[in-house]
């Protein structure tokens, strides 16, 4: 099926550095809006805590639902509406470990419904230690950031045959980090320098296609966290399965105009670079937005009638295909050409 002509020329390499204008404004708004809220607002999940999702029979007000957890000496706690206004469903969260026995609910559901004077129902109870929340934190930056390097070894392997540098590259960095984090170390600052140094290894190491895949899959990561953080929303297990999910599907795209690319060097010898790109993007430019629209009505159709407990998850989906679709043609490729022109200077 052919979307898009077969013949049609788009200058996507000249737009590149609009396109980094872009990329850069929209990563650094993220960058902002994690420091200023303190990082991602952490889940149950992460942070620790309980969460008790409670669905009344009529409208209640938050003021009330407080007052009859306070007679249970469940204090510090946040309330929130669930859904839709209609469904007279609220989220409560408090950062406490609550003690969740067999009579929990029973306990929850009649001091609710003395302080509302509406039937109340428990439909779930979390509750997460803070000693296993920091655990599955760390375990979550660590799956992001190892992910990453095997998708290095695999690009460096798969495009410039350099399976053993890459390999030994990857094998120290992940030794050096797994030594530190031993240490009283922020795990998040250290996977962050980690990254960096990675980028400074590419540079020296000559793993263009590399560098332009994991600059992309950082690109997206780091907008959809940053979007999350503007909307205030919280950063959950299943955020993180979108994360690598987005990661995989951001990387496929990438893939696909990188081996255009590369058959087409061969092909087309007296070519610029430049012109090389723009006509693999092209190329493969059907498939791309096919491939784009058809995930995206999947996900779009999960977030809209999904229900609540999918919500967030179709949301960084929608964000990530988005983004991700964006940063094959607009940030990992037009990074070779940045780099080609780079090496012509020196």
């Amino acid at each position: 099926m052919q979307f898009i002509k077969p013949d049609v020329n788009i200058d996507f390499s000249g737009k590149r550095k609009i396109a980094f204008s872009v990329s850069g404004l929209m990563i650094l708004i993220s960058i902002a809006s994690l420091i200023f809220h303190g990082g991602p607002k952490y889940g149950i999940d992460f942070a620790g805590g309980t969460l008790i999702q409670v669905k009344f029979s009529a409208p209640v007000s938050i003021a009330h639902i407080k007052d009859g957890l306070k007679t249970l000496d469940v204090n510090n706690v946040s309330v929130q509406l669930f859904g839709s206004s209609q469904a007279n469903e609220y989220l409560i969260r408090t950062d406490r470990s609550a003690m969740t026995d067999e009579g929990f609910s029973d306990k929850i559901q009649q001091a609710l419904t003395k302080s509302t004077g509406q039937a109340a129902t428990v439909r779930r109870v979390e509750m997460v230690g803070p000693k296993v929340g920091k655990d599955l934190k760390e375990k979550a930056l660590f799956a992001i950031f190892y992910s990453l390097l095997f998708i290095t070894i695999y690009i460096s392997g798969r495009f410039e045959y350099k399976w053993v540098l890459s390999g030994v590259m990857a094998a120290a960095l992940m030794g050096a980090v797994y030594l530190l984090s031993l240490f009283t170390a922020s795990i998040a600052l250290l996977i962050a320098a980690a990254l960096v140094v990675t980028l400074i290894l590419f540079w020296f190491l000559h793993l263009k296609y590399a560098m332009g895949a994991i600059v992309a899959l950082i690109h997206d990561v780091t907008i959809t966290v940053g979007i999350f953080s503007l909307l205030n929303k919280d950063f959950t297990l299943d955020i993180i399965a979108a994360l690598l999910t987005i990661i995989g599907y951001s990387l496929n795209d990438t893939i696909i105009v990188f081996d255009r690319i590369r058959e087409n060097l061969r092909k087309s010898h007296k070519s610029s670079f430049d012109t090389i790109i723009n006509q693999s993007i092209n190329q493969t430019l059907s498939r791309t937005v096919l491939t784009s629209l058809t995930t995206l009505m999947a996900v779009v159709a999960l977030f809209v009638l999904g229900g609540g407990i999918i919500h967030d998850f179709a949301l960084a989906m929608i964000v990530g295909i988005v983004v991700g679709t964006y940063s094959s043609i607009y940030v990992a490729s037009p990074i070779l050409l940045a780099w080609q022109r780079q090496g012509k200077k020196k």
